[in-house]
């Protein structure tokens, strides 16, 4: 993984939150949401909550009582999901770093995390860390991305930046995002961590974004996507998200958009 994969600064946040969340994170937040209450849990941790897909779906579905904290590696992250979401008593807002959680043994019933695994530079010690904090018989519930091949719009945009930079293309989304998805891989991870009652599961969704404008922006302007492009020629941005944004609409028309989605849904105890 790059240094820069995980780094999600400067208007990252804010078009992310705009245009990537509504397009093919809302629905998993949905489905982690529902996933938790069914735990009923008293005390709920959220790691890399982003800006609050899973928090405010989450939220919305949990009882008065709980106690819900939620943390991102990034401030710019958690500002807009505090912003977002709407005055709550039961949620606190903490920066922290999933590789040294700064709380204590045993302290939650449920530890979720939306899409950062991915991100996790290593996994067995961040899951360690995620088995460290629950408390005996606590669940872990997190999703990833599938391979690339299964997600239709970041696959496309991936091969039309290939064409714009043919002796270096930005290779974030399949290294990163889509870089962790064997079932064995995440299971022999997951049990080197502590982990025994491990499930997995494949979920396939629809995404949706209003236009192909908004998927190039989404994608190329709402992710660290942007610093490898920027890193190649920062004058280019604009053009590469027009690229990306011709090619989506050549596959997909000039209308609304949707496109196949998959990941990996996992719950280990």
């Amino acid at each position: 993984m790059s240094s820069t994969d995980k780094v999600f600064a400067g208007s990252i946040p804010k078009l992310y939150d705009e245009h990537l969340v509504p397009m093919i994170f809302a629905v998993y937040a949905d489905d982690i949401a529902r996933r938790v209450a069914a735990l009923s849990p008293s005390a709920l941790l959220e790691i890399a909550a982003g800006t609050g897909a899973v928090t405010r779906a989450v939220a919305a579905v949990l009882p008065c009582g709980i106690r819900y904290v939620a943390t991102d590696l990034n401030e710019p992250m958690l500002a807009i999901a505090a912003q977002r979401q709407a005055d709550d008593d039961r949620i606190t807002w903490r920066q922290a770093d999933g590789m040294a959680l700064p709380f204590a043994d045993a302290e939650f019933d449920v530890v979720c995390c939306q899409f950062g695994a991915m991100f996790f530079p290593d996994r067995v010690k961040a899951y360690g860390e995620v088995k460290r904090v629950l408390k005996p018989g606590g669940t872990f519930v997190f999703n990833v991305w599938d391979r690339i091949e299964d997600n239709v719009l970041t696959q496309e945009a991936t091969i039309a930046l290939g064409t714009m930079f043919p002796d270096d293309p930005p290779r974030f989304m399949i290294r990163t995002p889509h870089g962790y998805y064997d079932r064995d891989v995440i299971r022999s991870d997951l049990e080197r961590a502590g982990f025994r009652d491990i499930a997995i599961e494949t979920r396939s969704e629809i995404s949706h974004a209003p236009s192909a404008e908004s998927v190039a922006t989404a994608l190329c302007q709402g992710t660290p996507l942007r610093n490898e492009i920027e890193a190649r020629d920062a004058s280019k941005l604009q053009a590469a998200t027009n690229i990306v944004a011709d090619a989506i609409r050549t596959r997909h028309g000039s209308g609304p958009v949707e496109g196949k989605i998959q990941a990996v849904v996992i719950e280990a105890r």
